[in-house]
This record gives structure tokens, C-alpha cells and sequence, in this order.
């Protein structure tokens, strides 16, 4: 990786909210998918001496409810204009579409992107995560 770029700017975005939401999108990509039949996605065969000696205290499986997409977009949501473009551009320079010297470019690029869909677009962008978090480094934050 390069070195990063000597800024010339400040971020209007957090760096730490940026951290935040590359660790949501983490979170977001590495969850299993939600149309396994229930029980069946690490079902194993055991046979009739594995089965008689098997014991199961009754509890049933708890689900848990996974909040990380609603409070992915609610902090996306929270986010100003400014904010929003900055973290577009961070995901971009994170994936190479523009180099960390680009920065003014990404941004203005970003800009028509910000709108009430802003979350699903980032959610869509592959490894989103990787890329905040790449593209942060390269612009030396």
C-alpha cells in the first residue's frame, strides 16, 4: 500500500463513526443467511448408539434478533450530507476507484449519491467494511 497522502483537509466525518460502520458492515456480510430451514443448516447424522446416549436438557434454541442492519442505517441516517459523501469516498478510495490525491474529486463525485437510499447503497457495495477501512488508511486518518 502507499504511503498516505498529506491532507490538505479536514474530515467532516468521525473517524471512529467510519471504524463503527466498517465494523457493522463486518458484522452485516459475515451473517448467516436467514433462509436456512430452521434447524437444518448444521444438522448431523448420528447413529442409534449416538442417539440413546445423547442428552438434551429441553431448552429450545433462542434466536436472536440481529439489530446491526437498522442500526447500520440509523447511523448512516444521522449522518449530514457532508458526512455521507466523505464515507462514500473513503469506501471509494478504500476499493482504488480514486487515488487518496483524488479526495476533492471523490467527494464532489459522491455527493449525487446522498440521498434517503444512501444505506442500502453502502450495504451493497461488496467487503464494505475492507474498504472503509483501507481507504482511511490511505488518506492517513
Amino acid at each position: 500500500m502507499k504511503d498516505p497522502v498529506e491532507r490538505e483537509w479536514e474530515l467532516s466525518i468521525g473517524v471512529d463513526t467510519v471504524r463503527l460502520l466498517a465494523e457493522k458492515a463486518r458484522a452485516l456480510s459475515a451473517a448467516v443467511n436467514e433462509d436456512y430451514e430452521d434447524g437444518k443448516e448444521h444438522e448431523i447424522e448420528l447413529g442409534s448408539d449416538a442417539r440413546e446416549k445423547h442428552n438434551h436438557d429441553g431448552l429450545a434454541e433462542e434466536e436472536e434478533e440481529n439489530l446491526t442492519e437498522e442500526e447500520f442505517r440509523e447511523l448512516v441516517a444521522d449522518l449530514n450530507v457532508d458526512e455521507v459523501a466523505e464515507l462514500i469516498a473513503i469506501a471509494w478510495i478504500g476499493r482504488g476507484d480514486y487515488e487518496p490525491e483524488e479526495w476533492a474529486q471523490a467527494v464532489a463525485d459522491a455527493r449525487p449519491r446522498v440521498n434517503k437510499r444512501v444505506a442500502g447503497y453502502l450495504l451493497s457495495v461488496p467487503m464494505l467494511g475492507d474498504w472503509l477501512e483501507d481507504g482511511l488508511a490511505a488518506i492517513g486518518a
